[in-house]
């Protein structure tokens, strides 16, 4: 089997990359909705990947997995690495988690990172009514994640949240505030923390979703101050989301300063970047995410690797969509023991939804999804229903 064409389109806000072969079989892989510019990046792999067996995944991925980077720039590698697992299913007839040492559980737990509506402010009731909300969807989430600090609207709305510079109207995805924050703004988040708590109680685990931007010092003090609250997390507070680097020896410090558990690699391309985080005992939850780690097959490397150093696993995928989703799901059940759940992505326009095939009508139940026993990734887009959406310059993409 040979490929023939790597192809990209925007359809709503995701990057849908399609590869196509020689047998008619064709394998997708989907980027962030919050990274539609990325459509050149995944097309200048065109030239290199035409010709080679996509079922030799990692003959091609070492062709191109030294051109990404941190996110952004590993998106363009790990959606092409996920339609090639695709593939590589698809030509086996079994489901991708198969090739990737089978399955250890029949159901994957998920965690709420996407099932959200508008806050109403940043005040404690709002941050206790917003979880309330969470507690009553249909999904009956187990552990809810929620933005404070500078992962928030709060460095803006609450006055004198920090002594750093804040971004106004910064115009991308991305921008980060940092500073030092003030006495208001550090007993602002725990009366946010005490509000939520009053409402979950241990019915619904807590993480939060911190940064970047805090300085150490600040990190430690708070770690602590939360250590009576048995939050599941705070992840992000020194580095994360678009920084690209990771700061192993500052994490560290503030691992050992608290019992809360610190989190953090969302933003982390490939083994090699998660290599000191893991062996320094640096943190005690790492979340890398396949849309962006460079695919599924490393997330599963880092996976086992932090597991022989007693770090917990919990994959970030809030933007990856419902294709997204589907890798998510492979990979994390063939997952160790050290896993804890995945963050779950819904459909970033509700039409999605109508495009995939494969989906059940009810995903998640009680934090739990069932695996998708279709070949490759297990899920597919209705060509027809998703033309509607296509840029005239894609015209061509589902041919």
């Amino acid at each position: 089997m040979k490929i023939t064409d790597l192809r990209c389109a925007v359809i709503g806000k995701h990057p849908i990359v399609r590869i196509v072969t020689d047998e008619g079989l064709h394998g997708l892989g989907e980027v962030e909705y919050t990274k539609p510019y990325l459509k050149p990046w995944v097309l200048h792999f065109r030239e290199a990947l035409i010709g080679e067996d996509p079922t030799d995944v990692e003959r091609v991925m070492l062709k191109i997995r030294q051109r990404g980077s941190f996110k952004p720039y590993g998106a363009a590698v790990s959606a092409i690495e996920h339609a090639l697992w695709d593939i590589a299913g698809k030509a086996a007839g079994v489901p991708a988690y198969k090739l990737l040492d089978g399955k250890v559980r029949d159901q994957v737990r998920v965690y709420n990172g996407s099932i959200r509506r508008k806050r109403t402010g940043d005040r404690p009731e709002d941050y206790a009514a917003d979880v309330k909300w969470m507690m009553e969807q249909p999904q009956n989430f187990f552990m809810i994640k929620q933005g404070i600090s500078f992962h928030s609207n709060m460095k803006d709305t609450i006055e004198g949240f920090h002594y750093g510079v804040t971004q106004k109207q910064a115009g991308y995805h991305g921008a980060m505030d940092q500073g030092m924050i003030s006495e208001r703004g550090f007993n602002h988040m725990l009366d946010c923390v005490i509000a939520m708590k009053e409402v979950l109680g241990d019915k619904v685990s807590l993480a939060l979703d911190c940064g970047p931007g805090w300085m150490l010092p600040d990190a430690i003090k708070f770690a602590r101050a939360v250590e009576k609250y048995n939050l599941m997390w705070l992840e992000d507070m020194l580095t994360g989301d678009y920084v690209p680097w990771v700061n192993p020896q500052a994490y560290r410090e503030l691992t050992t300063s608290t019992s809360t558990p610190i989190h953090t690699g969302e933003q982390i391309y490939l083994r090699h970047n998660f290599k000191e985080l893991i062996e320094t005992q640096a943190v005690r939850v790492i979340g890398p995410d396949p849309a962006d780690i460079g695919g599924i097959a490393e997330l599963k490397w880092v996976a086992e690797h932090a597991h022989m150093h007693s770090i917990l696993m919990a994959p970030h995928g809030t933007a990856n969509g419902l294709l997204g989703l589907g890798a998510l799901i492979n990979v994390c059940a063939t997952l160790p023991a050290n896993y804890i759940a995945f963050e779950y992505p819904s459909a970033s326009d509700p039409w999605w939804e109508d495009l995939v095939i494969g989906l059940p009508s009810q995903i998640v139940t009680d934090s739990m999804v069932d695996l998708l026993e279709a070949p490759g990734l297990g899920l597919d887009i209705d060509a027809e229903a998703a033309r509607k959406y296509l840029r005239e310059e894609d015209a061509g993409f589902f041919d």
